[in-house]
């Protein structure tokens, strides 16, 4: 986990630059450049830190989610961040706006004694009845299979890591000016039992909600799809980031802000036939950014909008193009068997 402090600078929002596209449904900012984020981008995050006053400190973890023209949602989470320490769904809601040249924090419920709650120079500071207040630094979190190398036997479906853009195991694969994968793209081979490695990165659409903010979505054998979404913050619903969609919510929402580079790994159990009927379902294992957030789910038919007829033995990854510019790289697979 590496740590980094950013400044808060209450600023109104602007957008420029090749890395910034429109939204065709709303018209609203769609960012896919890290180099091309605006000020709000710098606050969102999340932090962590004991809180003292009180009695003995505490652990809180806190998501800050950009909502648009200087204002977030706050969540925070008892015990630390979710997958390192957060307690389940014991969470707490707020929200974050200027007043005057403060960005103020209101409605979160951080214990008693707290006097005020604010974001300022890389860290959310809380106000005690007495003596100095606590401070939550920002910090960014890395997935640890991030980066990781094809092992041996596998098949390296798109790479985007070392300078190849080469698409000839993707059927209508395209690439961005700066080498990632786009959306919308089918793996030219089918695989049956196998574990994926898919790297991919949502845009940062500050004024977007639900499902119109960061969708695409990993369809294994172009049947069964782990969403993805920029969900973080939300509560981790089957159809958020991590979950099968329409099938299981996550066991825990491990979203990443957007712009930062997530994992999936895949541990996946095709379907069974004998005499041409299903004997037995696909099932899958699902890590997200190296939490396991799906344990061993049972599948029992394609998900919705599945690109595939029917359910095989086999079948190609599809990476689904729902209206956002999700990047991948890094996508690789290990069949078995």
């Amino acid at each position: 986990m590496r740590q980094r402090l950013l400044p808060c600078l209450l600023v109104a929002l602007s957008v420029c630059g090749a890395g910034a596209i429109r939204s065709a449904a709303a018209a609203n900012p769609v960012i896919t450049d890290p180099a091309r984020t605006d000020t709000d981008y710098a606050v969102q995050g999340e932090y962590l830190g004991d809180l003292a006053g009180g009695g003995e400190p505490r652990r809180f973890g806190v998501q800050v989610i950009a909502a648009g023209e200087g204002r977030f949602d706050v969540v925070a989470y008892p015990g630390g961040l979710p997958g390192a320490g957060g307690v389940g769904e014991r969470r707490t809601l707020g929200k974050a706006a200027p007043l005057g040249d403060e960005l103020v924090v209101e409605q979160l419920d951080l214990g008693t004694g707290v006097k005020k709650v604010e974001i300022r120079d890389g860290a959310i500071l809380v106000h005690h009845d007495g003596g100095p207040p606590s401070k939550l630094p920002r910090l960014v979190r890395a997935s640890p299979t991030l980066g990781q190398k094809p092992p041996a036997g596998a098949v390296l479906i798109y790479d985007g890591l070392n300078g190849s853009i080469d698409t000839g195991k993707l059927v209508g694969g395209r690439t961005s000016e700066d080498g990632l994968l786009m959306e919308g793209t089918t793996s030219t081979d089918p695989f049956g039992d196998a574990l994926w490695h898919i790297e991919f990165r949502t845009p940062y659409q500050s004024r977007d909600r639900g499902q119109g903010r960061g969708n695409s979505g990993v369809y294994v054998q172009s049947a069964y799809e782990v969403q993805v979404l920029d969900s973080f913050g939300l509560k981790g619903e089957n159809n958020e980031c991590g979950g099968i969609y329409g099938v299981k919510a996550p066991l825990v929402n491990m979203c990443l802000p957007p712009l930062q580079w997530q994992t999936y790994d895949i541990e996946f159990s095709a379907p069974r036939f004998a005499d041409g009927k299903k004997t037995a379902n696909a099932r899958m294992t699902v890590r997200h950014n190296g939490v396991v957030v799906q344990q061993d789910t049972e599948v029992p038919n394609p998900t919705t909008a599945a690109p595939a007829g029917k359910e095989q033995p086999t079948g190609p990854l599809h990476l689904q193009q729902h209206g956002n510019p999700v990047r991948y790289r890094n996508v690789w697979v290990l069949p078995k068997g």
